[in-house]
């Protein structure tokens, strides 16, 4: 484990990173500067395809190709003594930000928002917000709430939604289609967000919890967001990622096979151009 007090000191670096991202505003950011992007699906924790789609996007060598990761943490990884180890993979990302400011982004999912928020959660049983401190106890002892702490502050500031040069938009799930009509861009746009927006019925809980992939949804939302194609996670899917309309792709790293997309954010491109960058890790 990294030393607690220095892996605090990387996290309110990387909070200060994600504020300055070139593009930003409020809680939206406009990626003018890509000429690719490598977008994964929701991680939970899995060490090892993070590593193999690091080794994938390799930010050292392209400079202008950026990694837009989601929903890291509560996955099945424990240990011995109790706790879920996902924490871990928020340090690496962490780093990684602060290491490349500019080409690494991360789109908060509904587990990360219910861990900030206390919002109950839970998977066979289990309550999961209280297996990740749990776990954060175990890796950090008495620093453990300083370093919770810090998670919270970071999560509080990434980024909603995220939309390519070239009308790609990134984001962890989409409204249900009753939700659309109060479905409010400034609430994105806005550094500050009321907690009632965090609540069912508001804007960020729809964005984060809904699961409508119907075509008129899709159409509707990319309608409203100015944007031309779609790209989530949220809903496993057994094959790596599915294609559940002609205007969304879902991707899903959580196991194995794992989807991914690198596709080029520097000229337009058809939804059928999109659909043939997606990948698996197998």
């Amino acid at each position: 484990m990294p030393d607690p007090l220095r892996l605090v000191r990387t996290i309110q670096l990387a909070r200060q990173a994600f504020l300055a991202t070139p593009g930003r505003r409020g809680r939206w950011i406009d990626l003018q500067e890509a000429d690719e992007i490598l977008v994964a699906g929701d991680l939970h924790g899995h060490l090892d395809n993070f590593r193999q789609l690091l080794r994938l996007v390799d930010l050292a060598a392209q400079p202008r190709r950026h990694l837009v990761l989601q929903e890291l943490i509560h996955g099945k990884w424990a240990y011995p003594v109790g706790g879920d180890r996902s924490h871990q993979l928020l340090d690496l990302v962490a780093a990684l930000k602060v290491q490349f400011p500019r080409q690494v982004h991360l789109l908060p999912g509904n587990h990360e928002l219910a861990q900030a928020a206390n919002r109950p959660i839970a998977k066979n049983e289990a309550d999961l917000n209280e297996l990740f401190r749990a776990g954060v106890r175990t890796a950090y002892g008495e620093q453990a709430e300083a370093v919770y702490s810090a998670y919270l502050e970071l999560i509080a500031v990434l980024p909603l939604v995220l939309r390519s040069a070239n009308r790609v938009l990134l984001s962890h799930s989409l409204p249900a289609r009753s939700r659309l009509e109060s479905f409010n861009l400034e609430v994105l746009r806005s550094e500050t967000i009321a907690s009632a927006e965090l609540e069912p019925g508001g804007t960020v809980y729809s964005l984060v919890w809904d699961r409508d992939t119907s075509a008129d949804t899709a159409e509707a939302f990319l309608a409203k967001m100015d944007a031309d194609h779609l790209i989530t996670g949220h809903i496993p899917c057994e094959t790596g990622y599915e294609v559940p309309n002609p205007r969304q792709i879902i991707l899903d790293c959580v196991g194995r096979p794992a989807g991914y997309c690198l596709f080029p954010a520097n000229r337009p491109l058809t939804f059928d151009e999109l659909k043939s960058c997606v990948r698996l890790l197998e």
